[in-house]
């Protein structure tokens, strides 16, 4: 009975089924040899200022290596080494820095100005509608009345290229010349009831690029944290040509016409690409939006309707603007490490040119107009997605990979990376130190330098021997092994065939290669995860422990999810009737993929937080994994040494090293939290608190989280714990439920999992109620306090000074709710006033409560109704910390309470001053201070 289809022999086909894992040597990837040489010389140049005596050494270097290279090639290899490091170091010695801006900071003072610049960037932020959880970037420094019109009915994001600034003084006012870059959100008028809108858009300014405009505003600079791992936006925005920001209603922006003062655009050729490449970012972005929003799709059942949602995904999927998703989705994907696939990647630019070049081959077109036509799609797309570093580092090897197939040179994955790195790192050498460059850099070393070599030692051989099953000419060009076992898999569907019918002839090759291929995803998603748990450690200080199920099951989902989402877009540039179709099925599919990570993310093992390791332990897992890089392409033995140091490594990255703290000392760590509070304490036997966790400042803390975007307790509070080595805190203390001091709170709870809450009063605040909701189901007890209590923790002896227990508050949140105690070791103790005001220091003065200290924290950021001089006199401290805003518009600390410690003679420490600063106090009475400037 004939079973399949013979084929002529086809010689071109033989090299595919035999397993050929060549050796990593300098010949077949020196580019990649090269660009690790080149990063290395760019390390020096960052943490060491280049000598004369080690340029004049590199110099030399260089010249035997181009004498080397004439005469003698084996002694060229490591002048040759120090030629690429001294390229390196040359590179990025040239990088000019970002601009200070210092001149446009100096008029970020508080006052209205009139300000004049041109556009070099427009985003519209969508309306949020009550059942929505957006994250927008509305802007955390937006007065709180503007903030909350942004979230009700829309904004603008624009940056602009400012021309001058207004200098205001007593008598005049004029416009001074000033260069800087301001980023604006334009809040639009809030319409009436007889003028509703059906969309918010009407009501905001039409801007493009290389507009002239000019609007009053009061610029602010983004705080500046001096702690030990705090993530900096003032560097983020700066990195962008941002120096300060500002909120403005949209009736107060005015478009002008031509100025002496603002030269055109078109005179910076960088500013009028980038401002167009973000115009059709927005543009695209906007067309997606507009088919949500369409009757087309609002037709449609819900399983099959893409809602605000699902667009904010997909913009971010497909032209990478991030603006649209919100907070519960951006936490679901990074606990399941699966954030990879719904923003812009290496992933989905990979995916759209191997799309293309796949259906450029079905079309029989030639060779290098197909690889032609690849790279320019592939660059337009590009171009959409607002042409980040990761999608230039993903252009730069499909381009280099495309030709160097076109060329018929050795297709070396790992060459290419080398190839696409070295031109990153040319033209951007700071990108050697970003999270992405690294995460990028890693994951293609890790498939296609460990995972894909494994695979071909082991499986691969077999699932290609599968295909072309019935072309028997083919056996004789394999290995004895594979050949053997195609001539099993012929008799298994002979067999099968007859039993089942003719129809059943494929299915047996079909069923293992299946099988082997899914085999080689979950070897692909093993080995990544192994080797990115160090970025993940040291960026996110998360340990994704179910990335490998999530990745399996949403990578073949999304691969078809991301080309049907360009069917849709394309689509509904004609009409959205047109669209309804791939729409449809692109919200089907996107919201099974939302359903996998939302249930795999609610899992508590997916949220487990991590320090980042130490600079040794970094450095010798990167060196396992070149050694992984190597092993692979030796013999099995090599390999499988490979296979067992995998593990090994990524486990000591994970692997719980001991908290840094002072023994038998009482430490109190004011953490610099900006215009708030948050005190870190470690008692003398080891156990830690932490008092407070700053937040956005504001009257309540529903009204402040609204509308921030940045996470004190996220990105200050918590990496200054890791930093530290800390995996758990014993207690956690809420002063009183102001958003200064409460905003951070609910990040700490989940990222350190204390056994106790402690909170004083419950006034009446949603955020409050939240937050005591929030620690119940993480099984944290909580625990109320009044004055008089006291207890004896961590070697320490506890007392409750205020509230009263007679106290209550049924209103919303007020400075005299706080929780006030004293900690006594021996003869050192430390007084911690929250924000209690006057009438509350009265109250512990009446009772005797207030006795002589050795540390002092400032009540209420320095405020004229706290610290009054009856209380300082009682306590007369001899150190005395505030935690205080740089900059901040209410005055903190003021000058009569600052003079009232000093003529006290009490050491203040200020943290808009020192930053972090920390005390350690002895049984003796004795206290030593340390002023952190690791951030200065």
């Amino acid at each position: 009975m004939k079973t399949g289809k013979t084929t002529e022999p086809n010689p071109d086909l033989w090299p595919k089924a035999v397993a050929r894992v060549p050796a990593l040597q300098f010949r077949r990837a020196p580019l990649l040899t090269a660009v690790c040489w080149f990063a290395l010389g760019e390390v020096m140049a960052r943490n060491h200022k280049p000598t004369v005596i080690l340029l004049l050494a590199m110099f030399l270097l260089c010249a035997l290596a181009f004498a080397g290279l004439r005469w003698s090639l084996r002694i060229a290899i490591l002048p040759l080494a120090a030629l690429w490091m001294a390229l390196g170091l040359f590179c990025a010695e040239l990088q000019p820095a970002p601009p200070t801006q210092h001149t446009l900071k100096a008029y970020a003072d508080g006052l209205s100005r009139q300000v004049q610049g041109r556009v070099v960037r427009v985003r519209e932020l969508a309306p949020q509608h009550e059942d929505s959880d957006h994250d927008k970037e509305v802007g955390w420094w937006a007065e709180k009345e503007e903030a909350e019109e942004a979230a009700a009915v829309g904004a603008l994001s624009v940056d602009i290229q400012v021309d001058s600034v207004e200098e205001v003084t007593p008598d005049v006012a004029w416009m001074a010349p000033v260069r800087g870059g301001v980023r604006i959100n334009i809040v639009a008028d809030k319409p009436s009831a007889q003028s509703l809108a059906p969309t918010f858009s009407s009501a905001l300014p039409t801007l493009k690029c290389g507009d002239l405009v000019q609007a009053p505003m009061r610029m602010k600079v983004a705080e500046y944290y001096r702690d030990p791992g705090a993530w900096q936006y003032a560097d983020y925005l700066l990195a962008q040509g941002i120096g300060a920001h500002a909120s403005v209603r949209a009736s107060k922006v005015s478009i002008l016409k031509e100025s002496a003062l603002a030269p055109p655009l078109q005179s910076d050729r960088a500013a009028q690409w980038q401002c167009r490449v973000f115009a059709a970012q927005s543009w695209a972005s906007g067309r997606v939006l507009g088919y949500i929003h369409s009757k087309a799709n609002r037709g449609l059942p819900r399983v099959l309707r893409l809602n605000d949602d699902d667009g904010g995904m997909l913009n971010a999927m497909l032209f990478g603007d991030r603006a649209g998703l919100n907070k519960t989705q951006r936490v679901g994907f990074e606990r399941t490490g699966s954030f990879h696939l719904f923003v812009v990647s290496g992933m989905h630019v990979g995916l759209l040119a191997g799309l293309v070049f796949w259906l450029a081959s079905r079309l029989k077109l030639r060779d290098w107009f197909a690889t032609l036509l690849t790279i320019v799609l592939t660059f337009g797309y590009a171009l959409l997605t607002g042409f980040g570093a990761p999608v230039q580092r993903a252009l730069f090897m499909t381009t280099v990979f495309l030709l160097a197939r076109l060329l018929t040179r050795d297709r070396n994955v790992l060459n290419a990376l080398g190839a696409a790195a070295m031109a990153v790192l040319v033209l951007s050498p700071s990108a050697l130190f970003e999270a992405s460059f690294q995460m990028t850099f890693l994951a293609i070393v890790a498939i296609g330098g460990i995972a894909i070599p494994l695979g071909e030692r082991s499986f691969l051989p077999y699932a290609r021997a599968a295909e072309h099953l019935w072309d028997r000419w083919g056996d004789a060009a394999l290995p004895p092994r594979v050949a053997q076992f195609r001539l099993m898999l012929r008799l298994w569907s002979e067999a099968i065939a007859n039993i089942l019918g003719h129809w059943a002839t494929r299915l047996p090759a079909a069923i293992v290669r299946g099988t082997l291929w899914a085999l080689e995803l979950s070897l692909i998603g093993v080995v990544a995860e192994m080797v990115m748990v160090l970025p993940m450690a040291v960026y996110f200080h998360r340990a994704t422990m179910f990335a490998v199920p999530t990745n399996m099951l949403s990578v073949p989902l999304v691969a078809i999810l991301a080309p049907t989402a360009v069917v849709t877009f394309c689509a509904s540039l004609v009409s959205p009737w047109i669209a309804l179709l791939p729409g449809a099925m692109t919200a089907l599919l996107l919201h099974g993929v939302t359903g996998v990570i939302a249930h795999i993310s609610s899992v508590h093992a997916a949220d487990l937080r991590v320090p980042g390791p130490v600079w040794w332990v970094s450095t010798m897992a990167v060196a396992a994994w070149a050694f992984c890089c190597w092993a692979v392409r030796q013999s099995r033995a090599w390999a499988w040494a490979a296979v067992i140091m995998l593990p090994i490594v990524a486990a000591f990255v994970l692997w719980p090293e001991h908290a840094v703290v002072s023994p038998g000392m009482m430490e109190v760590t004011a953490i610099d939290v900006g215009q708030g509070d948050s005190i870190f304490i470690a008692a003398p036997d080891g156990e830690t608190m932490l008092i407070d966790a700053g937040g956005p400042v504001g009257g309540v803390t529903e009204a402040a989280e609204a509308t921030s975007r940045f996470d004190v307790g996220e990105e200050v509070v918590s990496p200054y714990l890791w930093s530290r080595r800390f995996r758990r805190l014993d207690v956690v203390a809420l002063s009183h439920a102001h958003s200064d001091h409460m905003g951070g709170m609910p990040a700490i709870l989940r990222n350190f999992r204390p056994r106790e809450l402690w909170v004083s009063i419950d006034p009446n605040s949603d955020a409050y109620r939240s937050l005591l909701s929030e620690a119940k189901d993480l099984g944290i007890t909580v625990r109320h306090f009044y004055a008089g209590t006291q207890l004896a923790w961590g070697g320490t002896q506890i007392t409750m000074l205020a509230p009263e227990t007679s106290y209550a508050n049924p209103r919303d949140p007020v400075n005299n709710d706080s929780l006030v105690m004293r900690m006594q070791y021996g003869n050192a103790s430390v007084l911690l006033e929250g924000d209690a005001e006057a009438p509350s220091e009265r109250e512990m003065l009446a009772h005797g409560r207030i006795v002589p200290v050795t540390l002092l924290k400032v009540g209420h950021h320095g405020s004229r109704t706290s610290t009054t001089q009856e209380f300082f006199n009682a306590a007369a401290p001899k150190d005395a910390v505030v935690s205080v805003g740089k900059g901040n518009t209410f005055g903190h600390p003021r000058y009569e309470v600052v003079e009232r410690i000093a003529e006290a003679r009490t050491k203040l420490y200020r943290t808009d001053e020192f930053g972090l600063t920390t005390f350690l106090l002895g049984r003796d009475g004795k206290i030593r201070e340390l002023v952190d400037a690791s951030n200065p």
